[in-house]
């Protein structure tokens, strides 16, 4: 795809607080894109957002490192990358004791509830799921 089409995507992507992962993002000839790319993520996503550099995956030479949107370094990332950017969710955590803790990244599968009244989210003449129902059996026939 051309590289506007992707960028489009990408940010689309970044408003509806999806991750976001992008593999193969740069080469010898697309080497300015990553960098492209990092700071129009920045314009909506906090530069604390957890990303994973994971290189030359299943591979002898494989590594695998944890950063953040605002510190990614554009010229570690080649055409044997995949980059893994955040929500606005995504959590870092130190797991294991002793010798070997490791770090793990993770989204949650739901975002935080928010305390709001849903009926008040819905038109007046419009009753929340199941309650119209209930209203229909309650009434004398």
């Amino acid at each position: 795809k051309p590289f506007e089409v992707v960028r489009e995507r990408v940010k689309a992507a970044a408003a509806a607080d999806l991750v976001i992962a992008l593999y193969n993002p740069a080469s010898r000839e697309r080497t300015w894109q990553v960098g492209v790319v990092r700071d129009d993520l920045l314009t909506v996503r906090d530069p604390a957002t957890p990303v994973i550099v994971a290189r030359a995956v299943g591979s002898d030479e494989e590594s695998v490192t944890v950063t953040t949107l605002g510190t990614l370094d554009p010229q570690v990332v080649d055409m044997r990358t995949l980059l893994v950017i955040g929500s606005s969710q995504t959590i870092t955590a130190t797991r294991g004791e002793g010798m070997t803790p490791r770090q793990v990244v993770y989204t949650p599968r739901r975002y935080p509830e928010v305390a709001s009244d849903v009926a008040s989210d819905v038109a007046p003449d419009v009753a929340p799921v199941g309650q119209a129902e209930s209203q229909e059996r309650a009434e004398p026939a």
